[in-house]
């Protein structure tokens, strides 16, 4: 374990703690959406863009240069976001440094499961994680990087 990979964990614990709605509904999914569109736009990133809940996709946009796998792997990490209330990127980080792995460590099937990082949890004061937005298509860390610089220009 690097002292540069403890440093992301504390990096990533301390944007979910920052990073908390005061309340979240469809109209929420949509604002935040419709900002990581622009965002990717901006960028011309090939991204899929997926706000959802455990049950119900609240948002989604796949952009130009994107494909349907991009649809596969944020759905894979949102379930990572869903499951363990926590970023995807801060589960694998996490996995990582422990020596383990999604599958056989925590019997998760990998095809329904991904701990990349691009999948932050949308945490609601007095309730907890309610959704996941997720952004897929870029290099792990940028997706992660795209959906913090958004909800910290959000939440603000």
């Amino acid at each position: 374990m690097t002292a540069d990979k403890t440093d992301l964990l504390a990096i990533i614990d301390a944007q979910e703690a920052k990073l908390v709605f005061p309340a979240f509904d469809e109209e929420t999914a949509i604002e935040i959406g419709k900002r990581l569109l622009k965002r990717a736009r901006h960028d011309k990133a090939p991204v899929v863009i997926n706000i959802r809940t455990p049950d119900r996709v609240l948002f989604h946009a796949a952009l130009p240069g994107s494909s349907p796998d991009n649809d596969h792997w944020a759905r894979r990490k949102s379930n990572v976001t869903l499951r363990f209330h926590k970023a995807s990127m801060r589960v694998g980080e996490s996995y990582r440094q422990k020596g383990r792995t999604v599958g056989p460590d925590y019997g998760l099937d990998p095809l329904d499961y991904a701990v990349h990082g691009g999948s932050f949890p949308v945490r609601v004061t007095g309730t907890g994680v309610v959704a996941a937005i997720t952004v897929s298509g870029l290099a792990s860390e940028e997706d992660h990087a795209m959906i913090v610089d958004v909800l910290e220009d959000y939440l603000k």
